[in-house]
């Protein structure tokens, strides 16, 4: 998958739900990859989350995966989770791979699947506060 950004790609932030089983579990997947690009990993909600980015919509990252890059590009849902898979060594031929128009039913499948798991056993918590950042 080529990025096009305007601007290369050294660093993403990963905004993630932490209330949800199946968001932990991918972050702990996520930090035991090796990657391309550094990763960094902040709850969705979360004061870290509204200091560090404070035009975003904070609620909305609650809904689905937000990715930001070194530069300000933003990634959501299926981008999200292709973008994620770019940065991982073992993993950037199937994300160049789930970019293409063959594969991105597939990457859009796999979103609608995750929200209909993590509907099912999130928490029901109100957005992060500070306590809930994990180191990583």
């Amino acid at each position: 998958m080529t990025v096009r950004t305007g601007s290369p790609v050294h660093r993403l932030t990963i905004l993630y739900d932490a209330h949800c089983p199946l968001c932990v579990h991918v972050r702990h997947w996520l930090l035991g990859q090796r990657w391309l690009v550094p990763l960094r990993m902040i709850p969705a909600g979360s004061a870290a989350a509204r200091q560090a980015y404070p035009g975003l919509d904070h609620a909305a990252t609650l809904r689905e995966i937000t990715v930001i890059g070194n530069r300000g590009q933003i990634w959501t849902g299926a981008d999200a989770f292709i973008v994620c898979l770019w940065a991982l060594a073992e993993h950037r031929p199937k994300a160049d791979w789930l970019a293409t128009a063959a594969g991105r039913p597939f990457a859009q499948a796999t979103m609608l699947a995750a929200a209909a798991w993590r509907g099912a056993t999130r928490d029901g918590s109100a957005a992060c506060d500070e306590q809930c950042e994990i180191p990583g």
